[in-house]
């Protein structure tokens, strides 16, 4: 598809528009959310630290020990900070992960109690070093991981209810551009409210319904700023010449308007990137984790003993189960279909049966609408009250374990698919077969941002590459936390 074009103001425009600029420099003067935003994280963090400090103190002379030195403790909460600030925890970002804070908090006060205890041992009296040592980080550990988790609350209740947002302005109004204000949309926690696009020549959203308006092209920025408050612009893609961009983008600057830039080939990113320069010109390297390497091997070995932990642990849910679906529907207790996983290999995925048995004819009338995966009840609901609740608390997955224990599939992965299904899939939906890189998870990136059931497959494939260009070991244990949260809210949303 071909991206609208930008094309650059005519000099009698420019000149209009110098004194608007000049007076709207001003605007740089004032305090923005973000700059609000890493002040109340940086009072907040120190009031945790003092608090944690004197929770310390009293704890020491409750036990009848002698307290850490007070200046000891202030060099532990500044070197708190500095590794805070340090790893880029009071920096502007875009989406703020809470669980990517909490691993922050323990590596923050980790790192800063090894410094301290370490200049201690070297500078000062060693008695009681190590009980005044670990009770300052783990009182201070404790206390700042509940002080972000409050912050992090509030602050997207806020955004949900449509406070503290920043009116965003995105540059090119083609397909890229449209996705991008449907996903700040869909998203109002990232405090990111999109009111419209700056193209001259919008032709690629002029069918896509729903759309935002276009408020102007690339010399009616200063206008559109002052109209609509704009505090974030983010630049697409379009035709539009190398210093057409560069010049908006020099002038957001000016403006103090934060930009932002979605990169050409953004589907071969990753997290992992490394930026050389020959002369000027920076080369971008992406660097993405083998799907056939060493890495996912272990994942794959971890998978088997967790999967071996788990059955022992949930037999006791299994069993009972296996007897309410056996009163319900009898035998055979488990259903088997199959399914498409890791470089396009079938195999028969298990889950407990939660159906009667239905019409054949029936099943192969039924349709799903354009860009809808499939999943939950389709056709006429054949559910049993014992099937509706299995598959709510989702028990009726857990049979999948032994598909992981057979290397059929692993913990966390996309969902694998029927093959009727797949054939259609990767002629029609981008990308859809590179999701086959990897084994079929039990659990997965989409499933846990709420892409379950009859969803977006379309979407579903862009959070399960994404999951596969970023996989870590740390991606994976989110991704089981986030697991039992969303499966609490899809079974209160369940019909």
């Amino acid at each position: 598809m071909i991206e609208p074009t930008l094309t650059s103001a005519p000099s009698e425009v420019l000149t209009r528009h110098a004194g608007e600029l000049g007076a709207s420099r001003r605007r740089t003067s004032r305090l923005r959310p973000d700059d609000g935003w890493t002040l109340a994280r940086l009072a907040l963090d120190s009031g945790m630290l003092l608090a944690a400090g004197i929770a310390a103190s009293l704890g020491s002379q409750a036990a009848n020990v002698e307290p850490a030195p007070a200046g000891w403790l202030a060099l532990f909460s500044v070197l708190v900070v500095v590794v805070f600030a340090a790893r880029g925890m009071y920096r502007s970002r875009l989406r703020a992960d809470i669980l990517d804070d909490l691993r922050g908090v323990v590596i923050a006060t980790t790192l800063a109690a090894m410094a301290t205890l370490t200049l201690r041992e070297l500078f000062a009296d060693p008695a009681h070093l190590s009980a005044q040592t670990i009770r300052p980080w783990l009182f201070a550990t404790a206390y700042l991981a509940a002080g972000h988790v409050a912050l992090h609350w509030s602050r997207t209740q806020s955004r949900r209810h449509g406070e503290g947002m920043r009116p965003t302005l995105i540059v090119g109004a083609g397909r890229v551009g449209c996705l991008l204000a449907k996903r700040l949309q869909a998203q109002p926690d990232l405090g990111l409210e999109p009111i419209g696009f700056l193209d001259r020549d919008p032709l690629a959203a002029s069918d896509t319904e729903g759309r935002l308006p276009v408020l102007g092209a690339s010399w009616d920025l200063e206008r559109v700023v002052a109209d609509h408050d704009v505090q974030q612009v983010i630049v697409t893609f379009s035709t539009a010449p190398n210093e057409v961009l560069l010049r908006l983008a020099r002038r957001c600057e000016d403006l103090g308007i934060d930009v932002a830039f979605v990169p050409r080939l953004f589907e071969r990113m990753s997290q992992r990137l490394t930026i050389d320069y020959i002369g000027g010109v920076p080369l971008v390297v992406a660097r993405r984790p083998d799907p056939k390497g060493f890495q996912f091997a272990v994942k794959y070995a971890a998978d088997r003993a967790t999967a071996i932990v788990l059955l022992l642990l949930a037999a006791p849910v299994m069993i009972g189960a296996a007897v309410a679906v056996w009163c319900s529907l009898g035998r055979p207790l488990l259903f088997r279909q199959r399914r498409v996983g890791r470089d396009g290999r079938e195999f028969d995925m298990l889950k407990f049966r939660t159906m009667r048995q239905g019409n054949q004819l029936e099943a192969a009338r039924f349709e799903l609408p354009p860009d809808i995966a499939p999943g939950g009840v389709e056709g006429v609901d054949r559910r049993t009250p014992v099937g509706t609740f299995l598959r709510r608390s989702s028990i009726d997955e857990l049979p999948q374990l032994f598909n992981v224990l057979k290397g059929e599939m692993s913990l966390v992965g996309p969902r694998p698919e029927r093959p009727e299904f797949v054939d259609v899939f990767e002629q029609s939906v981008y990308r859809y077969g590179d999701r086959h890189r990897v084994k079929s998870g039990i659990t997965g990136w989409s499933q846990v941002n709420g892409l379950r059931g009859k969803t977006s497959l379309a979407d579903r494939v862009e959070w399960d590459n994404y999951y596969i260009e970023n996989w870590s070991l740390w991606l994976d244990f989110k991704i089981v936390l986030l697991t039992f949260t969303s499966v609490l809210r899809f079974s209160r949303q369940a019909e």
